[in-house]
């Protein structure tokens, strides 16, 4: 026998041995590259599949419609409720009636002036709260001895309610514009100011501090460190504080008669134009909800830096 004889034989008497030890369980071979391209265009379970990341425009049409469908919800309820005897009509008529009445009074013009008359005091009320609340937050909250000393005095004021200040707002202005003014001015300052503090006292002190040991000056600090930092809040003020001036504005009106949207609701009401009267508060609501999405216009657009705008925007 040869010795390439004997060693064929030695290798066919090791290979069932071989694949005993071998097993199910032995490691397989490293695929080849057409056999990883297979198996990367295969199908595979469900599980381990990457899931898509949702498209950016159907995640937009999902935000605008859902608001939409509970809007339109809301408006079969109010107009179901009433047809169907629930409600007395003499009370909440048909949501049909109400915008029949706001479509009425926008054809003839009668609301064009009322509108523009709430208009000016919340304008005025909310620009006075800015040039209040924003320089004296930053005060307040840059000075240590000063922001503790006022500390008390701001949140004893706080919460004291603006329609509690009605017959001082009488005594002192009258029942005109000024009282409308005074009182939206006083709601609207409060989370501004409150917004501006805290602002300012949660700017970082790694960043005052390093721009002092290069020897930037304290105005150039404000504009360049503190603002900056600060202004996610005070914009954030600014949104909150909108909607209390044009609520303060309306509640003026209301109570004090001044010219307004507030007076047009009291008038409808003492007239028994109910539809009437509630096409002026939905008309009302309507404002509030333009002034609130342009704020947040004017919000992603100075803010457009800011991580939460650009994890917004994604």
């Amino acid at each position: 026998m040869t010795s390439s004889s004997r060693h064929a034989g030695s290798r066919d008497a090791s290979a069932p041995g071989d694949a005993a030890v071998a097993g199910p369980e032995s490691p397989l071979p490293p695929a080849t590259d057409d056999q990883a391209t297979e198996n990367a265009w295969a199908p595979g379970p469900a599980a381990t599949r990457p899931s898509e990341p949702a498209r950016p425009s159907r995640r937009r049409g999902r935000d605008v419609g859902l608001p939409l469908v509970g809007v339109a919800v809301a408006i079969l309820i109010f107009e179901v409720v009433p047809r169907v005897g629930l409600i007395d009509r003499r009370f909440l008529p048909p949501a049909s009636e109400m915008f029949g009445a706001l479509f009425d009074r926008v054809a003839d013009g009668s609301l064009w002036e009322p509108v523009l008359q709430t208009l000016q005091g919340w304008a005025l009320g909310l620009g006075t709260a800015l040039l209040i609340g924003v320089p004296l937050g930053i005060l307040i909250g840059s000075v240590y001895l000063l922001f503790m000393s006022t500390r008390t005095i701001v949140e004893f004021l706080r919460p004291v309610p603006s329609v509690a200040l009605i017959p001082l707002a009488v005594l002192v202005f009258g029942a005109g514009l000024e009282s409308k003014w005074f009182l939206a001015a006083f709601a609207a300052t409060w989370p501004i100011l409150l917004q501006t503090l805290y602002g300012v006292r949660d700017v970082d002190p790694v960043g005052l501090e390093t721009a002092r040991s290069f020897g930037i000056r304290t105005p150039e600090r404000m504009r360049r460190v503190v603002l900056p930092s600060a202004l996610p809040y005070i914009v954030t003020g600014v949104r909150i504080s909108s909607a209390v001036a044009l609520i303060l504005a309306v509640t003026a009106e209301l109570v004090l008669g001044a010219p307004g949207l507030g007076q047009q609701i009291n008038i409808a009401r003492q007239s028994g134009a109910v539809a009437g009267m509630y096409a002026l508060i939905i008309l009302t609501g309507l404002i509030g909800w333009v002034l609130n999405i342009a704020l947040s216009a004017a919000e992603r657009r100075l803010l457009h830096w800011h991580p939460s705008q650009r994890e917004r925007n994604r």
